[in-house]
């Protein structure tokens, strides 16, 4: 059941933030900003895992805003980490507790937001919606009869129960409109459901109306087809990003690049395809979109299965499929290597798996391969999350390459037991012959960048399959 709650948004946000009550503001809103930022290398980000913000669809991450702040990262030349909760009050309290250096979602300014928070210039403009239920039947019906059963004016909410996300601006919205209407709504706010939740429950009958931005609910729309989503319950308003107050070289960073990119033909494209392309049907009726079915592939189950062998989480012997052959099992490769995990026939042969055509046995050849590597890949590294980038160069270019990149690392005062900015490091250079002819390296040139651009890849899906996907 959801809780009826009658108390303004604004108590929510002083038991949110009630640890910084006793700090000057100055010192609650310090942070870290552009140029700690630009020293640590990565932008960290929050966003919502829903149907147009972020999302996994055929394996492959998509959404707005993930595509809004790759192009972001891109042009800061920083790396970027995206973190994901579709609860608002958690997303605003790891921003201000520094977890992160923005929220890039739908967010709108409010009161009670512009004590703790600077938004951005908006990525988009939208206004809110009633989110309600067609009758049965109602596409036999005239329009006339079709309005007299549905709210067709604010003031008929008169008496109506309303359900909103919690420390949402929908609920402010709707607190507004009680008093300007003179009307008695009954709010029921909810930290139990998301927005997208609530939408569903509608569509399905369990509630009678909820809120939300109209881009959204015209997306929402397309795999509920009974939802009507006509009535607008404010004027347009700005939809933005959010930092912590005080972040002033970052906020003007961001407003700086947002304005540009806004012009720009790319981010007509990227805003078309989230919010107007009718082929965005397709995703959201497909099985392997995270937001409905929560599979990134066909495959799934035997990948489940299958990485038992190596005691991997699934989703990450996943990840190793979709960059090798984004889980097209017919793929074959100019050197040999066939099937889902390109398994090279002799590898297979190896491990006795007469068929590499079969997804079953191809991925069982995969697993049976590292299995294999972990008896002769940088065996005396213990930690287990750090083996696994070893692992995964090891299975691109073989054990040889990365005991070579292990020398060069301890010759050249580097850390042997790390990958990233050290043994990473010597593995790039090996492609240089000043380093693949040293002595300490015993298999000669190698594409390092290949392998380094795998393991750095296939973690970074990974990460997202994690976000998105269950395990």
């Amino acid at each position: 059941m959801i809780k009826i709650v009658r108390v303004v948004a604004f108590f929510c946000f002083v038991i949110l933030f009630s640890a910084c009550s006793e700090k000057e503001p100055e010192t609650c809103y310090s942070c870290n900003d552009l140029l700690d930022i630009r020293k640590r290398g990565k932008l960290i980000a929050y966003s919502d895992n829903n149907s147009t913000n972020y999302f996994i669809y055929n394996g492959m991450p998509m959404g707005f805003q993930y595509e809004l702040l790759k192009e972001y990262s891109n042009h800061m030349e920083l790396d970027l980490e995206l973190k994901t909760s579709n609860n608002l009050a958690e997303k605003f309290n790891a921003l201000f507790s520094k977890d992160c250096d923005l929220i890039a979602a739908n967010l709108t300014e409010t009161a009670d937001r512009i004590l703790y928070f600077d938004f951005s210039i908006p990525h988009s403009i939208s206004h809110e919606v009633l989110i309600q239920k067609k009758p049965e039947g109602w596409r036999q019906m005239k329009k006339k009869t079709l309005d007299t059963l549905l709210v067709r004016d604010i003031s008929k909410l008169d008496g109506k129960t309303v359900y909103v996300q919690r420390n949402s601006s929908y609920l402010e919205r709707l607190y507004e409109i009680e008093a300007q209407e003179a009307i008695d709504l009954i709010i029921s706010d909810t930290s139990e459901y998301t927005t997208e939740q609530l939408i569903e429950m509608v569509a399905e009958g369990t509630i009678d109306y909820t809120v939300c931005d109209e881009n959204v609910a015209l997306v929402n729309q397309t795999y509920f087809p009974d939802l009507d989503v006509s009535l607008a319950l404010s004027e347009p308003k700005n939809l933005c990003w959010v930092v912590r107050k005080g972040s002033d070289s970052l906020i003007t960073s961001i407003n700086t690049w947002m304005k540009d990119f806004k012009k720009t033909k790319k981010y007509q494209n990227l805003y078309d395809k989230y919010f107007r392309n009718p082929k965005s049907r397709i995703i959201v009726k497909s099985d392997y979109y995270s937001v409905k079915g929560g599979k990134i592939s066909e495959y799934d189950e035997i990948i489940k299965e299958k990485s038992k062998i190596i005691g991997w989480d699934w989703r990450l012997v996943a990840s190793i499929i979709y960059h090798e052959s984004r889980f097209d099992n017919s793929v074959r490769s100019w050197a040999g290597a066939m099937g889902l995990m390109q398994i090279m026939p002799v590898t297979g042969a190896n491990y006795g798996i007469d068929s590499l055509a079969s997804p079953e046995q191809n991925i069982e050849a995969g697993m049976k391969f590292i299995k294999w590597l972990y008896k002769y890949t940088a065996t005396d590294i213990t930690d287990k999350n750090e083996l696994i980038k070893f692992i995964l160069a090891a299975y691109t270019i073989g054990p040889g390459h990365v005991e070579d990149a292990r020398k060069l690392a301890k010759k050249h005062g580097a850390d042997p037991n790390k990958w990233d900015e050290n043994v990473e490091k010597y593995m790039l250079l090996k492609s240089n012959p000043k380093y693949y002819n040293d002595k300490v390296v015993k298999y000669g040139y190698c594409k390092g960048w290949v392998i380094c651009s795998f393991v750095t890849e296939v973690l970074e899906v990974f990460e997202h399959y994690k976000n998105a996907i269950p395990d």
